[in-house]
């Protein structure tokens, strides 16, 4: 049992070394992605994702609707401004009434009919879209996997070290059950609610480079938030919430704007919208 916990605990140590240290380009955080997921192993997943939806999903076969969201989807993929590696874009409206919309690694964008109701603007459907590309060009999804990873190889040693000591196996149910909430709580769940905030800012800076009003996106959360017949989520739901409040959201999002009104109003006069 010592020599597994030895050997554990030296899995743990080696992988831990060999997370590598990134930084998003247009927000400066820092992030820890294994470099055992590259880029090109990104897209092949999001390709044959892709690929699999398109299967499974009803392609709309509504000509100017799709027309509409290639021509916002090109405008914000335009707009990044720096490569995405391995990237073959493609936009597809889905004919769903699923208010909702995606992007996957590999430049694979997909937006749902029932979005294109709820939006009143390109300028709505601009700032929806380059939010979904922001969680792509962020890399949220390696770093995720990353986090997931470690807190599973925590639990492996955690187990380990419990057995080592002869802890009996209700408590050390209990013991884990505690480390997996807290893991849960109070590192991952945080970490995909600092995804979205940062995903909703960068995703208002290609919208706003693209030439389309970044105060689209409060006043379209607003119609989200009315939608779901403005419910409250209480402080527990918060807390465990993989995403912001509606209205934390909101509040994000109308004191982001103004930093990208100059963008907008320098890009818009390259558009005839």
């Amino acid at each position: 049992m010592k020599t597994q916990l030895t050997r554990l605990l030296s899995l743990a140590l080696v992988a831990l070394a060999l997370v590598a240290c990134s930084t998003v380009p247009e927000t400066g955080r820092r992030q820890f992605i294994s470099p055992l997921i590259s880029t090109a192993d990104e897209a092949k997943m999001g390709l044959d994702a892709f690929d699999q939806i398109k299967k499974e999903e009803k392609v709309s076969t509504d000509a100017a609707a799709t027309a509409r969201v290639k021509r916002v989807g090109e405008r914000i993929a335009s707009s990044v401004g720096r490569e995405m590696p391995d990237a073959k874009w493609e936009f597809v409206l889905f004919a769903s009434d699923q208010v909702n919309a995606f992007a996957l690694p590999g430049g694979k964008v997909g937006v749902y009919t029932g979005l294109l109701k709820l939006v009143s603007s390109d300028d709505e459907l601009a700032v929806v879209v380059g939010h979904e590309i922001a969680h792509v060009t962020s890399r949220h999804g390696a770093e995720r996997m990353t986090q997931n990873q470690i807190a599973n190889l925590g639990a492996l040693v955690g187990s380990a070290y419990l057995n080592y000591k002869g802890v009996s196996a209700g408590t050390q149910n209990l013991l884990m059950g505690a480390y997996g909430l807290g893991a849960q709580a109070g590192v991952l769940l945080p970490f995909s609610r600092a995804h979205e905030h940062e995903a909703d800012k960068i995703g208002l800076r290609f919208a706003a480079q693209a030439g389309y009003d970044p105060r689209a996106g409060a006043s379209f959360w607003k119609k989200m938030s009315a939608a779901k017949n403005g419910q409250q989520a209480s402080i527990l739901e918060k807390y465990l919430s993989t995403h912001p409040l509606d209205a934390d959201r909101i509040a994000n999002l109308e004191k982001l704007a103004p930093e990208y009104m100059p963008v907008y109003e320098k890009a818009k006069l390259r558009y005839k919208k």
